[in-house]
């Protein structure tokens, strides 16, 4: 069976980064569908339903399924290495792992709220809520890559500076659009 190997570990990557689209494109979804609900009438209910159908496909079409299949491409490839379970950092890649199902849950109850129209969020805060899966993203490559050679110090550290990075990105944007609405 190992060798499907290749087969089965360019599947699991193709699953995983279109399940990652998914979760980069969902809170943007939820961003416009925000602003949208501030419109006046009938724009707000115009716009509101057609981001409702677009996250809906988006959600049910392409990041469920795809964080389905990744997942089961990933059992399948430890079920075939189990001995990766034995290394210290697919210890370390599965937290990360449960951390992005949990992000994804998450996504799913807003989804769910929002298809309801009830918005209980700022935009703002769901900039900030988008970057959660840009940091889970650069912790598993950076993981998944470097393996045995991984820094802790360096690792925390660049994941920091990243968060810190993204989070004066968002502030960046937010001065810029107060100035020019349009933006």
């Amino acid at each position: 069976m190992s060798e499907y190997y290749n087969y089965i570990k360019a599947l699991h990557l193709i699953f995983v980064i279109t399940w990652f689209a998914g979760l980069f494109y969902i809170p943007r979804l939820f961003i416009y569908h925000i602003e949208a609900h501030q419109k006046p009438s009938p724009e707000k209910e115009i716009l509101s339903e057609q981001l409702k159908l677009m996250t809906k496909r988006l959600w049910y079409i392409i990041t469920w399924p795809s964080a389905i299949l990744a997942t089961m491409f990933a059992v399948w490839l430890l079920i075939l290495f189990p001995q990766w379970l034995q290394q210290s950092w697919m210890h370390i890649k599965l937290g990360f792992v449960v951390l992005l199902i949990a992000y994804h849950i998450k996504n799913h109850l807003i989804f769910k709220k929002f298809q309801k129209n009830e918005i209980n969020y700022t935009s703002n805060y769901m900039r900030i809520w988008n970057e959660g899966a840009t940091l889970i993203l650069f912790s598993v490559v950076f993981l998944v890559i470097l393996k045995g050679t991984f820094n802790w110090i360096f690792g925390v550290v660049g994941i920091l500076v990243l968060g810190i990075l993204l989070m004066l990105g968002i502030k960046l944007y937010k001065r810029i659009r107060n100035k020019n609405p349009k933006a």
